[in-house]
């Protein structure tokens, strides 16, 4: 009987440091970043699949900024913007699979989600919107988007680099359709789902509402990892274990960690908010709720003994 896993992958495997969101480098990207996962298919797995959008969702709000300016058209809210990038990483990635199945003669169905997350009308975070996206902006430039968009908020970057965007981060509640994602999975037809973290909503008087809003994916890819109750859940980031006293000289990889063991080095600042610090949390999240473990690796490790850091009980 085959096993279940959620693979999140990082945002590097659609767009890497310094690159430019072009639609050609992107294919390439995730042509190298699927391979990887034929051999989790090898080992007998089923396969969900959770991405980010972190570079996509500011291009596009670039686009839709600079089509508000020049042409005068209403821009796009926040789960808009979600959506279009759900769509549009879930058919780069749907190729690539497609590809990569095809050159190995593995017959699989995949198949892209558009996927709701449900989350609290009353998450404190809407009141203190941290989470950082889009591009830089001058001082001068956010006064003029502002006269556009009077209830959007700025704040400065503390490295002096300018400008950006930020919005709410709340903790997502319920993943839209897991049942159905859990079916489709179960029967061997791979599922993009939860991308870029999923489309924010609400529900106001028993009816859904998008909001201004983007959801960890790591988080949204552990809840459903718990929905599904998935054998295992694999967090792709750019490096092949998890560190403490990263980038320092003594610096050290940890094979494995329990849920006390990560929830003391958290507590210590160990890991970096915006880097690994919202994967250990999603790694802790499933773990408690049922799971078994939580790998957290890089793609090329993927499927290979000892791979990874390993979050157990």
């Amino acid at each position: 009987m085959s096993k279940l896993a959620v693979v999140a992958l990082g945002g590097n495997a659609l767009l890497r440091s310094g690159q430019k969101c072009s639609y050609h480098q992107q294919i390439e990207n995730v042509a190298s970043a699927v391979e990887s996962l034929l051999k989790l298919i090898d080992l007998g797995y089923n396969l969900v699949i959770g991405h980010g959008n972190g570079p996509q969702v500011g291009y596009v709000l670039l686009q839709h900024e600079a089509a508000n300016r020049l042409y005068e058209m209403e821009s796009m809210p926040m789960d808009f913007c979600v959506a279009e990038t759900q769509g549009s990483i879930g058919y780069l990635i749907e190729m690539g699979l497609r590809n990569a199945l095809n050159q190995h003669q593995i017959h699989r169905n995949v198949l892209s989600l558009i996927t709701q997350v449900l989350v609290d009308k009353d998450d404190p975070m809407f009141e203190n919107p941290t989470k950082p996206i889009g591009p830089y902006y001058s001082e001068q430039e956010v006064a003029e988007l502002l006269m556009d968009t009077p209830d959007a908020k700025y704040k400065e970057d503390p490295k002096g680099n300018g400008w950006r965007k930020v919005v709410a981060s709340p903790k997502p509640i319920e993943v839209m359709n897991a049942d159905v994602v859990k079916q489709l999975a179960t029967a061997g037809n791979i599922v993009i789902t939860v991308g870029g973290g999923g489309i924010p909503v609400i529900k106001e008087n028993g009816m859904l509402k998008g909001v201004e809003a983007v959801i960890d994916k790591d988080l949204a890819s552990a809840l459903m990892a718990d929905a599904i109750q998935a054998d295992e859940f694999y967090i792709l980031t750019d490096v092949p274990k998890i560190y403490i006293n990263f980038n320092k000289p003594n610096q050290q990889a940890l094979d494995v960690l329990t849920i006390a063991e990560a929830k003391k080095l958290l507590a210590e600042g160990q890991f970096t908010e915006g880097s690994m610090a919202p994967k250990v949390r999603a790694a802790i999240y499933f773990v408690e709720n049922g799971g078994s473990e939580c790998i957290i690796t890089e793609a090329n490790s993927l499927g290979t003994p000892g791979c990874g850091t390993r979050i157990v009980r």
